[in-house]
């Protein structure tokens, strides 16, 4: 009894263990902002990480690991590279949780002592990866708005922290990929960047192809390519500024341009990838394997928000009306539509209809691939000035067999409190006439929508927001307009 008193809780022993060694805890969420990029997909099958460390300044990060087939314990020490990324450095298997954990401190501790801070693997100019996407590579002026603020804004820097780090292992296959993403293609590149870390949180490998689509995917035999696309602003149009508020359309207007200018807007986008000159499905990598037009909306603030109903009706052709029965039930009918106008043009309701789109196996959607995504995400992550508080708030689908509307929810993107993954919110919708559909399998975690004797049918995660919004509020500078983003 008075041994245990003098020995302290289980708590307070292991604190004077970390201060013993100089560790100090992670997080999941930190640890993954490190080394979400690093970590192979197989890991997730060899073992189970559970418990993560770092040294003071984070020169080191140590992981806890149990073996999925032998069910013991063993440790990873990663550090940093010539490029800074976190690679394995040292390591051992066959050990208790507790002498893992004793042997992991003892580890990082002799590696600091050491005084090295940077860990070579002997490959850094073997490969491609490495990008500094904040150094502007452009005249001022030239310069897009809203990198500008990224660059610059207080409330980005936990978008700045992620980027930062996802960067270090990212491939510029195009060669222009920064000049695009500070100049002219702000929008476009972001949503690539969103792909990236969302196709990786998947537990896919992960790949540049050169020079086309953007990205190839496998996982075992299993491969998918995907290219990304966006829909962008109407010809001579305004562009936003950062001073710009929010442009919160009324219930009346959405319901109008859903009829026909957003179906056009994403027809335009997507159909103009189905006749490429160059077709995807012809690239001799790419023949015989499923292909993915991944699709943004970025054509004004905060579309977003609202136009995700027109693409589910341009790509299958069918609307959806909802009815209540005698008793209450929700009645849903299909109801085919033919062409949409706007402003004296007219398509063809039916992507997947069109010749030629039995090669595109699926299109990949969500409103979330936007720059709050990446604030949010380094935000749970720990990054960002300690008075910065971000608020979220936002409809998600609500698992109610009798309820024809989403639900709302609101909440602070707090630290331990909250969670959030990149692929939230990404729907799949396949394509039913396709040469090589894609297993669902492959992409875990989002929804999947089929259209299957006249109806859509669709599997939906626990959590699948549809849109939001997000606030930061902090002191403002200069750089800091506007506070409230969407997604």
């Amino acid at each position: 009894m008075g041994e245990a008193k003098r020995r302290g809780t289980f708590e307070q022993r292991l604190k004077a263990l970390w201060d013993e060694f100089g560790v100090r805890p992670m997080t999941t969420e930190r640890y993954n902002a490190f080394v979400a990029w690093t970590r192979l997909p197989t890991a997730s099958f060899i073992g189970t990480e559970l418990e993560f460390f770092s040294t003071e300044h984070e020169n080191l990060i140590g992981v806890i690991i149990m073996d999925n087939t032998d069910r013991d314990f063993g440790f990873v020490t990663l550090g940093r590279d010539e490029k800074g990324r976190y690679r394995a450095i040292d390591g051992l298997h066959s050990l208790t949780r507790t002498d893992a954990r004793h042997q992991l401190f003892a580890n990082l501790k002799s590696h600091t002592e050491s005084g090295e801070t940077v860990f070579p693997q002997g490959d850094a100019d073997a490969d491609n990866a490495g990008i500094d996407l904040f150094t502007p590579v452009a005249a001022e002026a030239k310069l897009h708005p809203h990198f500008k603020l990224l660059k610059d804004g207080d409330q980005w820097i936990p978008a700045r922290a992620v980027m930062t780090e996802m960067m270090r292992h990212f491939v510029d296959s195009d060669g222009n990929f920064v000049e695009q993403f500070q100049t002219t293609a702000f929008d476009s590149r972001i949503w690539e960047l969103y792909l990236y870390a969302s196709l990786l949180e998947m537990g896919l490998y992960v790949e540049r192809p050169d020079p086309a689509p953007d990205f190839q995917v496998s996982i075992g035999r299993q491969k998918v390519f995907i290219e990304a696309v966006t829909v962008g602003p109407t010809a001579n149009s305004a562009s936003p500024e950062a001073k710009d508020a929010p442009l919160l359309r009324t219930p009346d207007e959405i319901k109008e341009l859903l009829k026909g200018k957003m179906p056009i807007k994403f027809g335009s986008a997507l159909y103009s990838k189905l006749n490429r000159k160059s077709p995807y499905w012809e690239i001799e990598s790419v023949k015989g394997r499923p292909l993915v037009l991944a699709v943004a909306d970025f054509h004004e603030p905060q579309s977003m928000t609202w136009t995700s109903p027109a693409l589910m009706q341009y790509l299958y052709g069918v609307s959806h009306d909802f009815s209540r029965g005698t008793d209450g039930e929700l009645i849903i009918s299909a109801l085919k539509v033919e062409t949409f106008v706007f402003e004296g043009k007219q398509i063809p309701a039916g992507f997947f209809l069109l010749p030629k789109a039995e090669n595109v196996s699926a299109v990949l959607f969500t409103a979330s691939g936007t720059l709050s995504k990446f604030s949010r995400m380094g935000r749970l992550a720990g990054f960002g000035l300690t008075e910065h508080q971000v608020l979220r708030m936002g409809v998600r689908h609500k698992h109610d067999p009798s309820s024809a509307l989403p639900e709302p929810f609101f909440h602070e993107v707090t630290q331990g409190l909250v969670t959030e993954t990149w692929a939230e919110g990404l729907s799949m919708f396949h394509n039913p006439k396709a040469l090589h559909p894609v297993e669902p399998d492959m992409f875990p975690g989002i929804a999947h929508h089929w259209f299957e004797d006249g109806k859509i049918l669709s599997v939906i995660p626990k959590m699948h927001p549809y849109s939001s919004f997000t606030w930061h509020l902090l002191p403002k500078n200069e750089h800091d307009a506007p506070l409230a983003e969407v997604q």
